[in-house]
């Protein structure tokens, strides 16, 4: 009998640690989302092109961190929806399957949807970075160096919330499951009283 009660005390600290540890990635996710998001948006720098022309670079130039932003703002978000749902709810634990199902669905589309965003940004900027001779496209890095450098940063901030969404998504995961387990057997289907 004590030792059931250790177990279910052992058990409440494990909880409120995952918990603590879910919200702790979901804040940092949230402001380097947001980091990324203002980042692109609010890029711009005038450079004199071939000594004539005045040009200005800003995110409009690049259809996709324009939806780069959009995407990383709808990230924000749901993981901000998703903070307020872990402060709530005491311990996340206790959520039905259903909703573990649907917050797990949820922080799979976030963190795949929010990489492969942040993958066509890069190969996007790394076109800039290098230019196609092909069709005659200049290196626009060397001409608009701060403006790339910050686009740069941003991208850093955007795979590392994505990456953060990742491990989100593993603790979504394990939230999930934890309702189809029993204590002694790893993923043993059972039904829940």
């Amino acid at each position: 009998m004590d030792m059931r009660l250790m177990k279910g005390n052992n058990n409440n600290s494990d909880n409120s640690g995952i918990l603590k540890v879910e919200i702790l990635l979901r804040l940092m996710s949230i402001v380097l989302l947001v980091i990324t998001s203002c980042l692109v948006a609010l890029d711009t720098e005038t450079e004199l092109v071939f000594g004539v022309l005045r040009r200005k670079a800003t995110v409009k130039d690049l259809d996709v961190l324009g939806v780069l932003v959009i995407v990383e703002s709808v990230a924000a978000g749901y993981n901000f929806i998703q903070l307020l749902r872990c402060f709530f709810i005491t311990t996340s634990f206790k959520t039905s399957p259903k909703l573990a199902w649907f917050c797990f669905l949820l922080d799979q589309i976030a963190a795949y949807v929010s990489f492969a965003t942040n993958s066509a940004a890069a190969q996007a900027s790394l076109l800039a970075i290098t230019g196609a001779t092909v069709f005659q496209w200049l290196k626009l890095c060397n001409i608009y160096t701060r403006f790339c450098f910050q686009i740069g940063g941003s991208l850093g901030c955007g795979f590392l919330a994505s990456l953060l969404m990742v491990v989100i998504s593993c603790i979504s995961a394990f939230n999930l499951f934890r309702h189809y387990s029993s204590k002694d057997h790893l993923l043993v289907f059972q039904r829940r009283k």
